[in-house]
């Protein structure tokens, strides 16, 4: 009894492997067929096997992967597209249609933006003379780490924005040579770079995490604006919650979003999809525009925007009167020990004997 039960097992065994196969070997042989039949009826149409390609049915392959047998993924369409196309057209198409062309407007309009501002209210100045005495407001890692992410961000930006809009905007101004040697320069900095960001990322968010948290008279800097546009600026601690924003929404959550859909697209060693590599395309492409976007408001408020700004990252330090106007909170909380931080010359003397 035993020994039928084992003999039943391993035809039952037998037949389950089997039929797969069988269906398999017929779905096959039964495209051959057409195939053989159109050769005769219609040659040089061989659209059964296009039909079989464009299916989206994984068929025989000697390579190892999870996609080998795929040649030509199914059909999908991307929100806005009309009809379905293949899955590599359609993400073609989506690419070179609405990210390029509302992602470009955005870059554009942002900028211009910035340009009215700095055309009709122009440099934010100090309204009283340096005092001469400075106070240290970044250290030597956190400079490290503003300029090893700042510049990694902009090699990334301007490689990224040439692999994206180049096609359509330096093309046909340099031409094929010349944009051919570009973009395969672009293509390798972007790629080589990249992880570097990432790790510099991590470090920046590391050592400026702790003073990027709310505090009171934050919610004062929102009502208005930060002074912007009023003229009179809002005390604030060691950065003011624009600066805040920039911080958890363009360096947090838009640098992940980037690092991640990066390294998915980096590596596809990891065995994941085409799909999942075209869906992360998508994202990151999206997700850079807007970084660069937002990136625009910073760098214009780090260099020009703000006298003195870009000093202090450069050389860590800045003057009494620069704290006071624009990070009073902070100053205050310097002056008064509560907050460490290195001075030079007569910055040593009590806020009382200043005045």
């Amino acid at each position: 009894m035993t020994r039928l039960c084992k003999l039943f097992g391993a035809l039952l065994g037998l037949v389950i492997v089997a039929l797969p196969q069988a269906a398999l070997a017929q779905q096959a042989e039964g495209s051959a067929k057409a195939q053989a039949e159109r050769a005769v009826t219609q040659p040089g149409n061989n659209a059964p096997v296009w039909r079989d390609v464009q299916s989206g049915q994984k068929n025989y392959t000697g390579l190892p992967g999870r996609e080998m047998g795929v040649l030509i993924q199914p059909q999908l369409r991307f929100p806005g597209q009309k009809s379905f196309a293949t899955a590599g057209e359609a993400w073609r198409n989506f690419r070179n249609g609405p990210l390029i062309h509302y992602g470009g407007w955005l870059l554009i309009v942002v900028a211009g933006v910035i340009l009215v501002y700095y055309l009709v209210k122009g440099a934010i100045k100090l309204k009283h003379a340096p005092t001469g005495r400075l106070i240290e407001r970044f250290s030597s890692l956190e400079r490290i780490a503003h300029w090893s992410t700042a510049i990694s961000f902009v090699i990334l930006a301007l490689s990224g924005l040439t692999i994206l809009f180049g096609k359509f905007v330096l093309l046909p101004v340099i031409g094929y040579t010349l944009f051919a040697w570009l973009s395969a320069l672009s293509k390798n900095l972007h790629n080589f770079v990249g992880p570097f960001f990432i790790l510099s990322l991590l470090l920046t968010i590391i050592v400026y995490i702790k003073d990027n948290f709310w505090r009171a008279g934050d919610g004062k800097w929102l009502a208005k604006a930060g002074g912007m546009f009023g003229g009179e600026e809002v005390p604030s601690g060691r950065f003011n919650l624009g600066e805040k924003g920039w911080f958890w929404s363009g360096v947090v959550l838009l640098g992940v979003i980037m690092s991640v859909t990066g390294l998915i697209m980096l590596f596809p060693n990891f065995d994941q999809l085409r799909e999942t590599m075209q869906q992360a395309n998508v994202i990151h492409v999206i997700g850079a525009v807007i970084f660069i976007a937002l990136s625009f408001g910073h760098i214009y408020l780090g260099t020009i925007g703000v006298e003195g700004a870009y000093q202090a990252m450069r050389t860590g330090y800045v003057d009494e009167e620069w704290a006071k106007q624009h990070h009073e909170l902070w100053y205050n909380d310097v002056k008064s020990g509560k907050v460490q931080a290195q001075s030079s010359g007569a910055a040593a003397r009590t806020p009382q004997t200043q005045h």
